[in-house]
């Protein structure tokens, strides 16, 4: 899941970033409403978090602009307003949510799998053969056993299953899974596909994960054999 942050308070954005890449989520960083604006027209995001207090464009004017030109990303307001008339506008404009500083970041998780649960259907459970993710938990089990992996092993896992049976190249898997700045590797894919096919396939007879050369990645049962 790809989250854009838009924060132009360094020290809240550094510790924001942080915390959501460690809970697996891919996050792109702007300061300004007007990068804000920019990122949105040329990326896929599932979520954006949003300030209100910005340069270029405030925070209601970057939610009103999307909502005007049809963008449909959930959309958290951030800000140290706490006035009932504030919380009004914002949602007015067509903010899903709206959280006033201080917070607990485990509030914040908690409001952006509400926001993720409502974009992707109510259905929390992905179900590939005797393969079973459950989103809300980041629980993985195979025929009903249960299977440990890391933050990055299931946020490629999940990734995978939400585009079941589909081809997934090394740079769309990039895009959607790495952020902007970071240097991304072919190899870096390659070492947690192999990760996960020791986790997931190693001992089922049926493989789910597959190689397709030349083309890409493809959770599933494989239709090119």
């Amino acid at each position: 899941m790809k989250i854009l942050l838009v924060e132009d308070d360094k020290g809240i954005a550094d510790f924001l970033k942080k915390g959501l890449r460690e809970e697996s989520y891919s996050v792109d960083y702007a300061s300004n409403g007007g990068e804000a604006l920019y990122l949105v027209e040329i990326n896929r995001y599932d979520l954006m978090i949003l300030d209100i207090m910005l340069p270029q464009y405030n925070g209601f004017e970057v939610c009103k602009i999307l909502r005007n030109k049809g963008v449909n990303i959930p959309i958290i307001m951030l800000t140290a307003k706490d006035a009932i008339s504030d919380k009004v506008t914002g949602l007015n404009y067509g903010a899903d949510d709206y959280m006033s500083k201080p917070f607990a970041f485990e509030e914040l998780l908690a409001r952006i799998r509400v926001q993720l649960r409502r974009k992707t259907s109510t259905k929390n459970i992905i179900v590939i053969e005797n393969l079973q993710i459950d989103t809300n938990q980041r629980k993985v089990t195979r025929e009903n056993r249960l299977i440990s992996l890391t933050a990055k092993e299931y946020a490629l896992l999940e990734f995978l299953a939400r585009n079941r049976g589909t081809v997934l190249s090394e740079t769309i898997i990039n895009e959607n899974l790495h952020d902007m700045n970071s240097v991304s590797m072919s190899n870096i894919i390659n070492v947690y596909i192999y990760r996960l096919r020791n986790k997931i396939d190693k001992n089922f007879d049926t493989k789910l994960i597959h190689t397709i050369r030349g083309r890409g990645y493809l959770l599933g049962i494989n239709p090119y054999v």
